[in-house]
Protein backbone atom coordinates (compact mmCIF):
# COMPACT_ATOMS: atom_id res chain seq x y z
CA UNK A 1 0.00 0.00 0.00
CA UNK A 2 1.66 3.32 -1.14
CA UNK A 3 1.53 5.79 1.44
CA UNK A 4 0.94 9.55 0.89
CA UNK A 5 4.00 12.03 1.29
CA UNK A 6 3.34 13.25 4.72
CA UNK A 7 6.35 16.01 4.52
CA UNK A 8 5.35 17.51 1.02
CA UNK A 9 4.13 21.30 1.29
CA UNK A 10 0.71 22.38 -0.63
CA UNK A 11 1.20 24.03 -3.84
CA UNK A 12 1.28 27.84 -3.65
CA UNK A 13 -1.81 29.55 -4.96
CA UNK A 14 -1.18 31.08 -8.83
CA UNK A 15 -2.36 34.33 -7.41
CA UNK A 16 0.92 35.03 -6.27
CA UNK A 17 2.72 34.59 -9.39
CA UNK A 18 2.37 38.32 -10.75
CA UNK A 19 3.50 39.79 -7.39
CA UNK A 20 6.50 37.73 -7.31
CA UNK A 21 6.87 38.62 -10.73
CA UNK A 22 7.16 42.53 -9.82
CA UNK A 23 9.43 41.90 -6.99
CA UNK A 24 11.91 39.97 -9.35
CA UNK A 25 11.83 42.91 -11.81
CA UNK A 26 12.22 45.46 -9.55
CA UNK A 27 14.25 43.73 -6.84
CA UNK A 28 12.12 45.80 -4.16
CA UNK A 29 12.27 42.95 -1.66
CA UNK A 30 13.08 44.87 1.44
CA UNK A 31 10.18 46.01 3.34
CA UNK A 32 11.26 49.92 4.06
CA UNK A 33 12.32 50.49 0.29
CA UNK A 34 8.50 51.79 -0.41
CA UNK A 35 6.98 54.60 2.13
CA UNK A 36 3.80 52.75 1.45
CA UNK A 37 2.16 49.66 -0.20
CA UNK A 38 5.01 47.23 0.88
CA UNK A 39 4.40 43.66 1.13
CA UNK A 40 5.05 43.30 4.67
CA UNK A 41 3.15 46.28 5.62
CA UNK A 42 0.17 44.95 3.98
CA UNK A 43 0.54 41.53 5.66
CA UNK A 44 0.58 43.28 8.95
CA UNK A 45 -2.27 45.17 8.23
CA UNK A 46 -4.36 42.12 6.86
CA UNK A 47 -2.99 39.68 9.60
CA UNK A 48 -4.67 42.29 11.87
CA UNK A 49 -7.70 42.49 10.75
CA UNK A 50 -7.88 39.04 10.23
CA UNK A 51 -7.23 38.37 13.93
CA UNK A 52 -9.40 41.17 15.14
CA UNK A 53 -6.23 42.76 16.69
CA UNK A 54 -4.70 46.27 16.35
CA UNK A 55 -1.15 46.06 15.76
CA UNK A 56 1.06 43.23 13.93
CA UNK A 57 4.52 43.30 13.40
CA UNK A 58 6.36 40.79 10.75
CA UNK A 59 9.03 39.14 11.41
CA UNK A 60 11.87 36.54 10.17
CA UNK A 61 10.56 33.84 12.33
CA UNK A 62 8.04 32.99 15.47
CA UNK A 63 11.41 32.80 17.40
CA UNK A 64 12.14 36.29 16.87
CA UNK A 65 8.48 37.27 17.85
CA UNK A 66 8.61 35.37 20.96
CA UNK A 67 11.91 37.42 21.98
CA UNK A 68 10.71 40.59 20.78
CA UNK A 69 7.82 40.16 22.88
CA UNK A 70 9.94 39.56 25.59
CA UNK A 71 12.03 42.44 25.36
CA UNK A 72 9.36 44.92 24.54
CA UNK A 73 8.08 43.75 27.93
CA UNK A 74 10.87 45.42 29.48
CA UNK A 75 11.59 42.52 31.98
CA UNK A 76 14.29 43.06 34.35
CA UNK A 77 17.67 41.10 33.68
CA UNK A 78 17.56 37.92 34.93
CA UNK A 79 13.80 37.76 34.84
CA UNK A 80 11.72 34.17 35.43
CA UNK A 81 9.17 33.48 32.93
CA UNK A 82 7.11 30.65 33.20
CA UNK A 83 6.65 28.36 30.00
CA UNK A 84 5.06 24.72 29.59
CA UNK A 85 7.77 21.88 30.04
CA UNK A 86 6.60 20.54 26.45
CA UNK A 87 7.25 23.06 23.95
CA UNK A 88 9.87 23.19 20.90
CA UNK A 89 13.47 24.65 22.21
CA UNK A 90 12.85 27.79 20.34
CA UNK A 91 10.45 28.92 23.23
CA UNK A 92 13.27 28.34 25.99
CA UNK A 93 15.83 29.68 23.70
CA UNK A 94 14.14 32.88 22.81
CA UNK A 95 13.74 33.19 26.78
CA UNK A 96 17.70 33.00 27.12
CA UNK A 97 18.84 34.98 24.42
CA UNK A 98 15.94 37.94 25.64
CA UNK A 99 18.05 37.94 29.27
CA UNK A 100 15.61 35.94 31.42
CA UNK A 101 15.48 32.64 33.14
CA UNK A 102 13.02 30.08 31.92
CA UNK A 103 11.17 28.21 34.22
CA UNK A 104 9.66 25.08 33.55
CA UNK A 105 6.02 23.55 34.49
CA UNK A 106 4.89 20.22 34.06
CA UNK A 107 2.46 19.47 31.37
CA UNK A 108 -0.29 16.28 31.52
CA UNK A 109 -0.58 13.51 29.61
CA UNK A 110 -3.46 15.19 27.63
CA UNK A 111 -0.47 17.46 26.30
CA UNK A 112 -2.01 20.74 28.44
CA UNK A 113 -0.42 22.51 31.54
CA UNK A 114 -0.72 21.05 34.79
CA UNK A 115 -2.58 24.25 36.32
CA UNK A 116 -1.60 23.29 40.08
CA UNK A 117 2.05 23.66 39.32
CA UNK A 118 1.36 26.42 37.13
CA UNK A 119 -0.22 28.23 39.83
CA UNK A 120 2.35 27.17 42.18
CA UNK A 121 5.00 28.36 39.94
CA UNK A 122 3.23 31.80 38.98
CA UNK A 123 4.03 33.72 41.97
CA UNK A 124 7.43 33.42 41.28
CA UNK A 125 7.43 34.93 37.59
CA UNK A 126 7.34 38.01 35.89
CA UNK A 127 6.17 36.82 32.68
CA UNK A 128 4.63 33.58 31.05
CA UNK A 129 4.36 32.07 27.43
CA UNK A 130 1.53 29.71 26.73
CA UNK A 131 2.60 27.23 24.28
CA UNK A 132 -0.29 25.98 22.23
CA UNK A 133 2.26 22.87 21.66
CA UNK A 134 1.14 21.03 18.36
CA UNK A 135 -1.77 22.99 18.55
CA UNK A 136 -3.30 21.67 22.05
CA UNK A 137 -5.17 24.40 23.81
CA UNK A 138 -4.68 24.39 28.13
CA UNK A 139 -7.27 25.83 30.23
CA UNK A 140 -7.17 28.96 28.93
CA UNK A 141 -10.08 30.44 31.14
CA UNK A 142 -7.96 29.64 34.00
CA UNK A 143 -4.71 30.37 32.98
CA UNK A 144 -5.97 33.68 32.15
CA UNK A 145 -7.38 34.26 35.35
CA UNK A 146 -4.90 33.21 37.18
CA UNK A 147 -2.15 35.22 35.53
CA UNK A 148 -4.51 38.78 35.80
CA UNK A 149 -5.31 38.22 39.49
CA UNK A 150 -1.79 38.09 39.58
CA UNK A 151 -0.93 40.82 37.20
CA UNK A 152 1.50 38.90 34.71
CA UNK A 153 1.57 39.39 31.09
CA UNK A 154 0.58 36.59 29.02
CA UNK A 155 2.45 36.04 25.56
CA UNK A 156 0.75 33.10 23.54
CA UNK A 157 3.06 31.11 21.74
CA UNK A 158 0.51 30.03 18.86
CA UNK A 159 2.93 28.49 15.95
CA UNK A 160 0.76 25.88 16.00
CA UNK A 161 -2.58 27.15 16.14
CA UNK A 162 -3.41 29.87 13.82
CA UNK A 163 -7.17 28.92 13.16
CA UNK A 164 -7.99 27.43 16.49
CA UNK A 165 -10.17 29.03 18.70
CA UNK A 166 -11.37 28.94 22.53
CA UNK A 167 -15.02 29.91 23.35
CA UNK A 168 -15.13 31.46 19.99
CA UNK A 169 -12.09 33.55 20.05
CA UNK A 170 -9.06 33.60 18.09
CA UNK A 171 -6.15 32.09 19.49
CA UNK A 172 -3.13 34.90 19.86
CA UNK A 173 -5.61 37.10 21.04
CA UNK A 174 -5.99 35.77 24.37
CA UNK A 175 -3.22 37.19 26.22
CA UNK A 176 -1.21 40.39 25.91
CA UNK A 177 0.90 39.05 22.35
CA UNK A 178 -0.48 36.81 20.40
CA UNK A 179 3.00 34.83 18.32
CA UNK A 180 2.52 32.40 15.32
CA UNK A 181 5.17 31.10 12.63
CA UNK A 182 4.86 31.22 8.96
CA UNK A 183 7.99 28.21 8.77
CA UNK A 184 7.08 25.39 5.87
CA UNK A 185 5.37 22.97 8.82
CA UNK A 186 2.95 25.52 9.96
CA UNK A 187 -0.87 25.93 8.71
CA UNK A 188 0.91 28.79 5.88
CA UNK A 189 3.96 28.65 4.49
CA UNK A 190 6.42 31.00 3.91
CA UNK A 191 9.63 28.83 4.17
CA UNK A 192 10.64 30.87 7.31
CA UNK A 193 9.05 33.74 9.22
CA UNK A 194 6.31 35.02 12.28
CA UNK A 195 4.11 37.52 12.92
CA UNK A 196 3.18 39.04 16.43
CA UNK A 197 -0.16 40.54 17.37
CA UNK A 198 -1.05 43.15 19.62
CA UNK A 199 -3.59 45.98 21.17
CA UNK A 200 -0.53 47.32 22.74
CA UNK A 201 0.61 50.36 21.02
CA UNK A 202 3.55 51.29 23.13
CA UNK A 203 4.52 47.45 23.37
CA UNK A 204 4.17 47.09 19.96
CA UNK A 205 6.49 50.19 19.08
CA UNK A 206 9.02 48.85 21.17
CA UNK A 207 9.02 45.76 19.26
CA UNK A 208 9.37 47.26 16.03
CA UNK A 209 12.00 49.51 16.62
CA UNK A 210 13.75 46.60 17.90
CA UNK A 211 12.90 44.53 15.00
CA UNK A 212 15.21 46.90 12.43
CA UNK A 213 13.01 50.20 12.05
CA UNK A 214 16.05 52.26 12.56
CA UNK A 215 16.14 55.89 12.18
CA UNK A 216 12.54 56.94 10.75
CA UNK A 217 11.33 53.64 9.47
CA UNK A 218 9.27 53.86 12.42
CA UNK A 219 7.16 56.36 10.70
CA UNK A 220 5.67 53.47 8.18
CA UNK A 221 4.17 51.41 10.28
CA UNK A 222 0.69 52.56 11.36
CA UNK A 223 0.85 52.99 15.11
CA UNK A 224 0.29 56.04 16.99
CA UNK A 225 4.17 57.72 16.42
CA UNK A 226 3.60 59.34 19.54
CA UNK A 227 4.48 55.67 21.13
CA UNK A 228 7.19 55.52 18.63
CA UNK A 229 8.98 59.42 19.99
CA UNK A 230 9.97 58.01 23.22
CA UNK A 231 11.77 55.17 22.34
CA UNK A 232 13.82 56.45 18.98
CA UNK A 233 17.52 55.88 19.83
CA UNK A 234 16.99 54.38 23.57
CA UNK A 235 16.15 50.56 21.98
CA UNK A 236 18.96 48.25 21.15
CA UNK A 237 18.13 46.55 17.00
CA UNK A 238 18.21 43.26 16.27
CA UNK A 239 17.23 43.43 12.89
CA UNK A 240 14.83 40.33 12.86
CA UNK A 241 12.68 41.80 9.89
CA UNK A 242 10.47 39.64 7.30
CA UNK A 243 11.45 40.63 3.44
CA UNK A 244 9.05 41.46 0.78
CA UNK A 245 8.88 38.06 -0.88
CA UNK A 246 8.14 36.22 2.19
CA UNK A 247 5.10 38.28 2.92
CA UNK A 248 3.82 38.13 -0.58
CA UNK A 249 4.19 33.90 0.23
CA UNK A 250 2.03 34.51 2.97
CA UNK A 251 -0.26 36.99 1.42
CA UNK A 252 -1.21 34.47 -1.35
CA UNK A 253 -2.18 31.94 1.42
CA UNK A 254 -4.56 33.73 3.94
CA UNK A 255 -7.24 33.63 1.59
CA UNK A 256 -6.59 29.36 2.07
CA UNK A 257 -6.56 29.45 5.55
CA UNK A 258 -10.44 29.00 6.59
CA UNK A 259 -10.25 25.84 4.25
CA UNK A 260 -6.83 24.63 5.47
CA UNK A 261 -7.83 24.55 8.94
CA UNK A 262 -11.75 22.69 7.96
CA UNK A 263 -9.71 19.98 6.19
CA UNK A 264 -7.22 19.86 8.85
CA UNK A 265 -9.26 19.27 11.66
CA UNK A 266 -11.36 16.92 9.30
CA UNK A 267 -8.21 14.76 8.52
CA UNK A 268 -7.18 14.52 12.55
CA UNK A 269 -11.06 13.10 13.04
CA UNK A 270 -10.45 10.70 10.92
CA UNK A 271 -7.63 9.45 11.73
CA UNK A 272 -8.12 9.55 15.74
CA UNK A 273 -11.53 7.88 14.93
CA UNK A 274 -9.87 5.34 13.28
CA UNK A 275 -6.85 4.47 15.28
CA UNK A 276 -8.43 4.98 18.64
CA UNK A 277 -10.18 1.36 17.99
CA UNK A 278 -6.78 0.02 19.13
CA UNK A 279 -6.23 -0.03 23.11
CA UNK A 280 -2.98 0.28 23.50
CA UNK A 281 -3.77 3.99 21.61
CA UNK A 282 -4.90 7.11 23.19
CA UNK A 283 -5.70 10.11 21.39
CA UNK A 284 -6.38 12.94 23.89
CA UNK A 285 -9.39 15.14 23.17
CA UNK A 286 -9.60 18.62 23.45
CA UNK A 287 -11.17 20.91 26.23
CA UNK A 288 -14.63 21.79 25.16
CA UNK A 289 -14.53 25.19 24.54
CA UNK A 290 -11.21 24.68 21.70
CA UNK A 291 -11.99 24.56 18.17
CA UNK A 292 -8.76 22.73 16.59
CA UNK A 293 -6.71 23.54 12.97
CA UNK A 294 -4.37 20.48 13.49
CA UNK A 295 -1.63 19.78 10.79
CA UNK A 296 -1.12 16.33 12.65
CA UNK A 297 -2.02 13.99 15.42
CA UNK A 298 -0.51 13.05 18.65
CA UNK A 299 -1.35 9.88 20.67
CA UNK A 300 -0.14 8.47 23.30
CA UNK A 301 0.71 4.74 23.49
CA UNK A 302 -0.42 2.93 26.48
CA UNK A 303 0.44 -0.34 28.14
CA UNK A 304 3.68 -0.74 25.90
CA UNK A 305 7.49 -0.79 27.39
CA UNK A 306 10.09 0.71 25.89
CA UNK A 307 10.73 -2.07 23.97
CA UNK A 308 7.46 -2.28 22.14
CA UNK A 309 8.03 1.49 21.78
CA UNK A 310 10.69 1.52 19.83
CA UNK A 311 9.33 -1.80 17.71
CA UNK A 312 6.08 0.21 17.37
CA UNK A 313 7.90 2.69 15.14
CA UNK A 314 10.07 0.34 13.32
CA UNK A 315 6.71 -1.46 11.96
CA UNK A 316 5.45 2.29 11.26
CA UNK A 317 8.30 3.31 9.60
CA UNK A 318 7.92 -0.07 7.09
CA UNK A 319 4.33 0.52 6.42
CA UNK A 320 5.97 4.37 5.28
CA UNK A 321 4.23 5.99 8.38
CA UNK A 322 7.44 8.33 10.30
CA UNK A 323 5.83 8.06 14.12
CA UNK A 324 8.18 10.48 16.13
CA UNK A 325 7.74 9.49 19.66
CA UNK A 326 9.22 12.97 21.62
CA UNK A 327 11.05 11.50 24.69
CA UNK A 328 12.50 8.33 22.76
CA UNK A 329 15.20 10.07 20.81
CA UNK A 330 18.13 11.39 22.03
CA UNK A 331 18.40 14.86 20.63
CA UNK A 332 14.38 15.89 20.28
CA UNK A 333 14.17 19.62 20.40
CA UNK A 334 10.62 18.79 22.28
CA UNK A 335 12.26 17.10 25.32
CA UNK A 336 12.90 19.12 27.47
CA UNK A 337 15.66 17.35 29.58
CA UNK A 338 17.57 18.04 25.87
CA UNK A 339 17.92 21.94 26.85
CA UNK A 340 21.13 21.71 28.19
CA UNK A 341 21.63 25.26 27.45
CA UNK A 342 19.35 26.23 30.35
CA UNK A 343 21.01 26.45 34.00
CA UNK A 344 19.68 24.21 36.87
CA UNK A 345 17.49 22.63 34.42
CA UNK A 346 14.60 20.84 36.46
CA UNK A 347 12.99 17.47 36.06
CA UNK A 348 9.21 17.14 35.54
CA UNK A 349 8.57 13.76 36.11
CA UNK A 350 4.88 13.48 35.02
CA UNK A 351 6.26 15.64 31.52
CA UNK A 352 9.18 13.34 31.12
CA UNK A 353 6.58 10.12 31.43
CA UNK A 354 4.09 11.66 28.80
CA UNK A 355 6.76 12.32 26.33
CA UNK A 356 8.05 8.85 26.59
CA UNK A 357 4.91 8.06 24.98
CA UNK A 358 3.23 10.32 23.19
CA UNK A 359 3.90 10.22 19.18
CA UNK A 360 3.39 12.54 16.85
CA UNK A 361 2.31 11.91 13.03
CA UNK A 362 2.41 14.79 10.73
CA UNK A 363 -1.19 14.93 8.57
CA UNK A 364 -0.41 17.74 5.95
CA UNK A 365 -4.13 19.72 5.37
CA UNK A 366 -4.14 18.50 1.84
CA UNK A 367 -4.24 14.74 2.18
CA UNK A 368 -7.76 13.30 1.21
CA UNK A 369 -9.84 11.86 3.05
CA UNK A 370 -8.81 8.09 1.47
CA UNK A 371 -4.72 9.20 2.44
CA UNK A 372 -5.73 9.66 5.67
CA UNK A 373 -7.41 6.23 5.53
CA UNK A 374 -4.41 4.59 4.32
CA UNK A 375 -2.69 6.32 7.41
CA UNK A 376 -4.92 5.15 10.10
CA UNK A 377 -4.94 2.15 9.10
CA UNK A 378 -1.10 1.46 8.81
CA UNK A 379 -0.90 2.74 12.40
CA UNK A 380 -3.37 0.14 13.37
CA UNK A 381 -1.25 -2.66 11.18
CA UNK A 382 1.76 -1.57 12.97
CA UNK A 383 0.39 -1.67 16.36
CA UNK A 384 -1.33 -5.45 15.85
CA UNK A 385 2.58 -6.45 14.15
CA UNK A 386 3.92 -5.15 17.61
CA UNK A 387 1.27 -6.70 19.53
CA UNK A 388 2.11 -10.06 18.06
CA UNK A 389 5.69 -9.59 18.21
CA UNK A 390 5.54 -9.17 21.97
CA UNK A 391 2.86 -12.26 23.07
Amino acid sequence: MTMPDMHAAEPLPDSLRDEVERLLATGDLFRYTADEGAPVSLLEQEFAAMMGSAYALAVSSCSAALFLSLKALDLPDGAPVLIPGFTFAAVPSAVVHAGCQPVLCEVGANYRIDLEDFEAKLGSVRAVIISHMRGHTSDMDRIMELCDAAAVPVIEDAAHSLGTTWHGRKIGTLGRIGCFSFQSYKMVNAGEGGILITDDADLVARAIIMSGAYEHNWKKHPVLHDAFARHQNKLPLYNLRLGNLSAALVRAQLPELPRRVRDGLRNHDLVAGIISASPQIDVPSPLPPEVRAPDSIQFNLVGLSDADVDAFVAQSAQRGIKVQVFGQSADNARAFWNWQFIEDLPDLPQTRRMLTRACDVRLPVHLTPEDCTRVADAILSAMEATQRAAA
